[in-house]
């Protein structure tokens, strides 16, 4: 799950977002998003699904599971 981590942040700088702008676009919680972020947590299926779709990247990009 390190990749995922890693990504998250990386998308999420790339857009230029902060974690609090990110979770008004996704209806995630800023508390979820800053637990990923920092591996204290892994998200549920559906919150993973939900940022790949926002980003435009596959949830297996997402993952770690393909470059």
């Amino acid at each position: 799950m390190e990749k995922f981590f890693e990504r998250l942040k990386e998308l999420r700088q790339e857009k230029g977002l902060s974690q609090t702008q990110l979770a008004k676009e996704t209806g995630i919680s800023k508390s979820a998003i800053g637990f990923w972020e920092t591996g204290d947590r892994i998200p549920n299926a559906q919150a993973v699904v939900v940022l790949a779709k926002y980003f435009g990247v596959s949830a297996d990009y997402l993952l770690g599971l393909e470059d």
